[in-house]
């Protein structure tokens, strides 16, 4: 199996801005966040070509979000990925480290990508629709690669960090096939019950639909907290074979696998590492999960399994005033939902889906929470027209100690 190529940068030119090296004793608390920022393009380069100067409207609403909430390890959700790590030093350069708005700038010394499943051909055609399409930007191309996008890195990752990343012990979960997973929910065909898959596709077919990282951050002096990073693919855009509420269900469930100690024995890393988290180990999970545990009408596991999951404090709900507000005055799907408004995290079309809780910062049983909160600001707060124009998602941070 080939080695998932890292890019890992572990020194910035400019220190951290004074306010946040002053946190970073060893007795303060860690904020953890996600963001799903939509910093992705329609075609290739054309985010390294926004970021390149500071003129980016969308990218400067994102950042400054960000330099409002301060976050010490960020997951950035939906930013291209290029395999020199152009995107994300120009964000970081051009954006993070200039204060926007009257915002104080931030600097993290350390962050990551790798390469995201999104927009590589399969060589198949995995959409079933009687053509595989191998031409990136074609119509029909992202259906065929092995996680939906028109070229090579569209709706990638990168986690931006305060704290060094242990690059040399990191593990990435790109290849790691769907078939492999003991009980996977491989979709059929409705009609015939027969594999939606042919046999020579599940030999190639990969679980992730970008990729899972599990990134362990040096917090303190013998302290290591695993980030573990994923965005599953969104329960919807499929057939009546449902292949993407499926494979949403067991991306989640991945993680619910690796952090239960003997349920993890069947995976493996992209360097041919199996084994699951070890035991004992402290962990966060992150990443826009792209489900509802009141409202996304997928299987029994997924989501409700991993904030079930024994190691995992599926407690930790943080809130908004900005969901409640937004649900109120949207209306539509949100006033048929069970779900909290308070708890969501997205503000999707009011018809359908509605808002929902899709985006999560769980950490693992016995880590002390300090605080948790959505970053939705109600309409009378000035950021309120800033987040929504940073991205239809809102930040979501944890704090820890």
């Amino acid at each position: 199996m080939a080695a998932t190529a890292l890019l890992t940068l572990s020194a910035v030119s400019a220190a951290p801005a004074a306010a946040d090296t002053a946190r970073k004793t060893e007795h303060s608390s860690v904020r953890f966040a996600t963001f799903n920022a939509s910093l992705h393009r329609s075609a290739e380069g054309e985010l390294i070509e926004d970021l390149s100067t500071g003129d980016d409207g969308q990218a400067r609403a994102v950042a400054e979000v960000i330099q409002r909430n301060r976050p010490d390890v960020l997951l950035v959700n939906e930013f291209d990925h290029d395999a020199e790590g152009r995107a994300a030093a120009l964000f970081q350069e051009n954006y993070l480290a200039v204060g926007q708005n009257g915002a104080e700038p931030i600097t993290y010394p350390y962050r990551y990508t790798a390469p995201s499943n999104t927009g590589i051909a399969s060589g198949f055609d995995l959409d079933n629709n009687g053509e595989a399409v191998t031409e990136p930007g074609a119509p029909g191309y992202g259906g065929d690669a092995f996680g939906f996008g028109q070229y090579p890195g569209q709706y990638g990752m990168v986690v931006y960090s305060a704290y060094p990343i242990d690059t040399s012990a990191a593990r990435t979960f790109q290849e790691f096939r769907w078939a492999d997973m003991p009980g996977a929910l491989l979709p059929r065909d409705p009609e015939t019950g027969e594999s939606f898959y042919s046999d020579e596709e599940l030999e190639v077919v990969r679980l992730s639909s970008k990729s899972h990282w599990d990134l362990p951050v040096r917090v303190g002096r013998g302290r290591t907290v695993h980030l573990l990073a994923s965005h599953p693919t969104p329960p919807a855009f499929d057939g009546p074979e449902r292949r993407n509420v499926l494979r949403n269900s067991d991306e989640i469930r991945f993680w619910a696998d690796y952090v239960t100690p003997r349920r993890g024995g069947y995976i493996y890393d992209d360097e041919g590492a199996r084994g699951g988290l070890r035991p004992g180990a402290r962990f966060v999970i992150a990443g826009d999960l792209n489900a509802d545990p009141k409202d996304s009408g997928g299987p029994e596991g997924g989501i409700r399994g991993l904030l079930d999951a024994p190691l995992v404090n599926g407690r930790v709900a943080p809130t908004s005033a900005g969901g409640v507000e937004a649900a109120e005055r949207q209306g539509g799907a949100n006033a048929d939902h069970r779900g909290d408004p308070a708890r969501d995290t997205a503000d999707f079309r009011d018809d359908a889906p509605g808002n929902l809780r899709v985006d999560y910062v769980l950490p693992s049983r016995g880590l002390p929470v300090r605080g948790t909160a959505v970053y939705w600001p109600t309409t009378d707060d000035p950021m309120s027209r800033v987040t929504s124009a940073a991205s239809d998602h809102r930040l979501v941070w944890l704090d820890i100690r």
